[in-house]
Formats: structure tokens, sequence, C-alpha cells
């Protein structure tokens, strides 16, 4: 059984400390130089979901604090999503907008790739990445197969954490580069 978790941190110091352990992972600049991931709004957008992802399900199969965390998690996602679109300049009107497509995005991506992950089907989860991660784009099918090596690897990793490591931000995923391409 999870028990609570006792940290001397706020559950918010640790819900930010894990997103940005998050956006940091999602930045790794191997992602777009190796993997050749879009190096764009949408490629980067790809990787924190699939990262926040990762944790989220994780974070799913403790107790119920740890679903507050993913929910934290979650939210400060699309906080954070929103407050970008407004440093790019997006209308006030339209937020709102764009960040519901973005919660569809969100779901849509989770549940393809869950369904794989249940499967345990490798090549359908690089199929769902193709698709969402390189848009379909012909020639990058190895780069998806690859990352879909990378996704199975980070939730090998996320599994032998404990989850108080997890929860208080001290979550370690694999370097990209140790996915061989």
């Amino acid at each position: 059984m999870f028990q609570r978790i006792r940290s001397k941190d706020s559950p918010q110091e640790n819900i930010h400390r894990l997103y940005g352990v998050i956006v940091a992972q999602a930045r790794e600049p191997s992602f777009y130089e190796d993997y050749r991931v879009p190096d764009t709004i949408e490629g980067r957008f790809d990787l924190i979901v699939l990262h926040v992802y990762l944790v989220s399900r994780r974070l799913a199969q403790a107790g119920e604090e740890a679903k507050a965390v993913a929910q934290g998690v979650f939210d400060l996602f699309f906080q954070d999503m929103d407050e970008n679109m407004r440093e790019l300049g997006v209308g006030d009107l339209s937020v709102p907008k764009k960040v519901r497509a973005m919660g569809e995005a969100f779901y849509g991506r989770a549940k393809a790739y869950d369904a794989a992950l249940i499967d345990g089907s490798r090549e359908r989860l690089a199929v769902a990445l193709h698709r969402n991660v390189f848009a379909g784009d012909v020639g990058d099918e190895n780069a998806a197969a690859r990352l879909a090596r990378y996704v199975h690897s980070a939730g090998n990793r996320l599994a032998l954490l404990e989850m108080d490591q997890i929860v208080q931000g001290k979550t370690t995923f694999p370097h990209p580069e140790e996915i061989t391409p």
C-alpha cells in the first residue's frame, strides 16, 4: 500500500520539481538531433506530452496521493502551455480554444500509447509515435521505432523507482543516447 509521503517540501514544490524534470528531459537535444524529432513548437509539445504521460501512467499505479500529484503535473503542464501561447502572442480570446485542443490531443495520444503499451506491441507504439510526434512524415519510421524503444526503456526505469522518488521530483529517465538506433 502506498504510504503517505513525508517530505519537508510542499506538494506544490514537488509538483513543480517533477514537471521541471519532465520538461528538461523533453528538451534533451539528442531527441531533436539523433531521433530527428522536429524541433518545432509541435515537436516539443509532443515530447512533453509523452513524458507527462509516462510519469502520469506510473503515478496512476499508486494510491490517491500519487494520483493527486499526477493531476497537479497535468494542471501545471496546461498552465505552462497557456502561458507559452500568450508569450508567443496568441490572442487572449483564442487561447482557451487552443488549450482545449491541446487537452484533446493529450488524451488522444495517451489513449494510443496506452493501447500499444498494454498490448506490449512496440510496433504499434512506433506507429502511434510516427503519427503523432513525426506527423506521419515518410522516412521517420526508423526514428519512431527508436523512440518506441526509448519509451519502453523510460517506462521500465520509472517502474523501478520508488513512488516517493517520483512524487518528490527525483525522477530519472534514460538518456536518449543510451538507446541504440
